[in-house]
């Protein structure tokens, strides 16, 4: 029997070594790289609030259709190791598997497809396009796209408890008061601020998979 009835998984630096904006952004020059890498390191500690970050860096960057697919891809080359493995088997012990991310959801949900997670399952925030693929605008009511979002949605869904969230940025501990514990992910980066808020730390999908299903890891 899993120690959680649900995981609610975090993607960019968690379940892909990779940040999504800033790999998009690596594609506009040093300049628009350097400016949204720091506005991404401010957010993720906690030291700026999402909301005016989330929508700096889309201007900035205005990634196309087929960007976003290039992004898909990049996302699978740097996938966590043990993420595909340990989340086939939570799913096969019953758990409820979901992705809460403020990544785009034209990159993220090809991703998680290949690792087992239905679109339903996904829950990431949506960019308009014109006819020739061009970026026009992301979707400004997504509760992912605001401080606090994750919570939100999390709220949202009817989860079976105990719920267990795992993440690298200070808005996946936003969603502690609503879960039963809170795994911060040191696997790619490790942010202390974040790490203080923790329930446990976790470095690997190893550790994940032992503290949904076996032996706690403790922080």
């Amino acid at each position: 029997m899993s120690n959680y009835s649900t995981v609610l998984l975090d993607v960019d630096s968690t379940l892909s070594g990779i940040e999504g904006i800033d790999w998009l952004a690596g594609r506009r020059g040093p300049d628009v790289a350097g400016q949204v890498a720091r506005l991404t390191a401010e957010a993720m500690a906690g030291r700026q609030l999402i909301n005016g970050v989330y929508a700096a860096r889309l201007e900035l960057v205005r990634p196309s259709v087929a960007e976003l697919a290039l992004l898909a891809e990049a996302y699978w080359e740097n996938v966590a190791s043990g993420a595909a493995s340990a989340v086939a088997r939570m799913v096969q012990a019953g758990v409820r598997v979901e992705a809460i991310t403020s990544g785009l959801h034209d990159a993220v949900a090809p991703f998680l497809a290949r690792l087992g997670l239905r679109e339903e399952r996904v829950h990431a925030v949506r960019v308009r396009f014109g006819s020739k693929g061009e970026y026009r605008s992301f979707d400004t009511a997504a509760p992912l796209a605001v401080h606090g979002g994750k919570r939100t949605v999390a709220e949202s869904m009817s989860l079976g408890s105990p719920v267990l969230a795992v993440g690298d940025g200070i808005t996946d501990a936003e969603i502690r008061p609503v879960a039963d514990a809170f795994a911060v992910f040191t696997g790619f980066v490790r942010r202390e601020p974040v790490v203080a808020l923790a329930d446990f730390v976790v470095s690997s999908f190893a550790d994940v998979e032992r503290l949904v299903l076996g032996d706690e890891v403790r922080s």
